[in-house]
């Protein structure tokens, strides 16, 4: 039976020459509050531009999963996960965007960014 796990396995990127963005969509992310042990949920948006490695898919489903039972604040948790991501990765850019459910008739977004040093990207292309 698979279970959740907070390791998180790579894989040689397949184009390290070209700057190119792989963004994912985790609909079903939840962890605890903190204060109230009540759940929390979220939508979870990883956009990030790889360098030398990419993170495999499974094991970032597992390791979301790993979430479920914790307590951790809505800022803390996004900052987490990116610290984490980008340890495993090493992106050239990483982005996640955390859109929490309403509770107490407040919506909480968060979102945290990494830049490696030096990397400043291609110009955006607007198609004609």
């Amino acid at each position: 039976m698979t279970e959740p796990n907070s390791s998180l396995e790579i894989f040689a990127n397949p184009a390290p020459e070209r700057d190119y963005t792989i963004r994912m969509t985790m609909p079903e992310f939840s962890c605890l509050c903190p204060k109230t042990g009540q759940p929390d949920f979220a939508t979870l948006k990883l956009e990030y531009v790889p360098d030398e490695r990419c993170v495999e898919l499974k094991s970032l489903k597992l390791y979301i999963w790993s979430f479920r039972s914790r307590g951790a604040f809505h800022e803390a948790v996004a900052n987490e996960i990116l610290r984490d991501l980008v340890a495993a990765t090493q992106p050239r850019f990483m982005r996640i965007l955390a859109e929490f459910n309403v509770r107490g008739g407040i919506y909480t977004s968060v979102t945290v960014e990494h830049r490696k040093k030096d990397w400043a990207g291609a110009a955006p292309i607007t198609p004609p």
